[in-house]
């Protein structure tokens, strides 16, 4: 139930000691957390628990008032931006809201981070790249030249799918990317994240309230509460521990519909 992996299992995130404080607000204390690579590790806690603030601490949006983190074997705490730049290439993320620039169309949504780390990629190739991440996210080659103000609310997630994959990224943050979609398009779309995790060897942090998504493509669960990582491990053995938040959220009518389902 550790949220630390044995000796000799390298982490591909780790976390040690994790404060995040706000004024008076404390949201993590000595918080730690491992995560393995090719898995899909869900994370979950109560409303105010942070779990945002933790994936903003892990990718360098969030500088975190004590503690270590590494990605990919590299520090992420108190670099410089050059620095952190070239390990951020490495993975992509989905913001809840897609965070689609609005101006652009989807294609040029998808063009940005390319434009940033591989200027010399341009014309027909930078299309064709473009158009192949598209293809990957399961939207129609049409979808390319629209603006998010055309999309619906799960073409934007996939969209945003698109651009997060732009760089052939080993890690994907994807944060509750099934929220505000219909349990088709939610089913469809954790499909489609467990597919591309087989194709492309990735490792996905998924930060969700879905038990649905939780039941059908976590390898583990992360569970947030009292400021800290209390536990990480599959459902049927987090179900073996006795903390009422982990019992009320599992065992409750939602979580007993997932797990039948």
């Amino acid at each position: 139930m550790t949220a630390i992996l044995p000796e000799g299992e390298m982490p591909i995130i780790q976390v040690r000691g994790l404060r995040n404080q706000f004024g008076e607000q404390i949201i993590h204390d000595n918080l730690d957390l491992d995560v393995r690579r090719g898995e899909i590790i869900g994370v979950v806690g109560g409303s105010g628990t942070g779990k945002s603030v933790l994936m903003r601490s892990i990718i360098g949006l969030q500088t975190p008032t004590a503690g270590e983190i590494e990605v990919l074997g590299e520090n992420m705490v108190g670099r410089s931006e050059d620095e952190a730049k070239n390990i951020r290439r490495r993975w992509g993320i989905l913001f809840q809201n897609g965070a689609l620039f609005s101006t652009l169309t989807v294609a040029e949504n998808v063009q940005v981070p390319i434009r940033e780390y591989f200027p010399f990629i341009k014309g027909d190739l930078l299309n064709e790249i473009a158009s192949y991440k598209i293809a990957m996210s399961g939207l129609p080659a049409e979808a390319g030249n629209k603006y998010p103000s055309e999309l619906s609310g799960g073409m934007r997630k996939r969209a945003g799918l698109a651009r997060a994959l732009a760089l052939d990224p080993e890690l994907l943050f994807l944060d509750e990317p099934t929220a505000g979609l219909d349990p088709i398009g939610a089913q469809a779309f954790d499909q489609l994240i467990l597919n591309l995790r087989e194709r492309l060897d990735l490792t996905v942090f998924l930060i969700t309230h879905d038990l649905d998504s939780l039941y059908a493509i976590c390898d583990r669960v992360a569970v947030l509460a009292d400021k800290r990582v209390i536990a990480v491990d599959t459902i049927d053995r987090l179900l073996q521990l006795d903390h009422p938040w982990i019992q009320e959220y599992f065992n409750g009518p939602r979580g007993r519909a997932a797990a039948a389902a």
